[in-house]
């Protein structure tokens, strides 16, 4: 596990811009944090690092978006879900499972026991209210995660 501190939302994307730059196909990342922490900026510039050229936004109506880029990314925001029936009906259970392209799930706190057994956890919180200010923490459910982290950490915190 690790954090990161950013200042504004420009440091923000310059993070998921480095996450994009390491995070393999078959990846499942799972975002959790309250409106307005930066998870679909997040997403954003994770999804323009990785070759998606149209609009990408967050898919509270939709529920599910598809991005074509490097490789799929399936972006999913489990915000106006109430049960966890209705995962079922979107298709959630089988883009977790699939082995080609990145999964990104918004507001995966809501339902954790459907969550697949390995998966990154990224977590926003708020560090002063008002402020751009965020602590962005990653961390790694399940063994396989453990040595993407570490990857990812170092690559954060060096460039290398």
């Amino acid at each position: 596990m690790f954090s990161e501190i950013t200042q504004s939302p420009y440091e923000t994307v310059q993070l998921a811009e480095k996450v994009g730059k390491r995070v393999r196909e078959g990846t499942v990342l799972c975002l959790e944090g309250e409106l307005g922490t930066g998870k679909t900026l997040f997403v954003q510039s994770l999804a323009r690092t990785l070759g998606v050229e149209g609009e990408v936004t967050s898919p509270t109506f939709n529920l599910m978006n598809i991005y074509e880029g490097f490789c799929p990314i399936y972006h999913f925001d489990l915000y106006r879900l109430t049960t966890e029936e209705e995962l079922e009906d979107i298709g959630f259970y089988e883009y977790m499972e699939a082995m080609e392209g990145i999964v990104v799930v918004e507001w995966s706190d809501k339902f954790p026991d459907s969550l697949p057994e390995s998966y990154v956890r990224v977590q926003f919180e708020r560090l002063q209210a008002g402020k751009e200010f965020r602590r962005i923490t990653f961390s790694g459910v399940g063994e396989e995660q453990e040595e993407f982290l570490k990857e990812l950490e170092d690559f954060v915190h060096t460039g290398n």
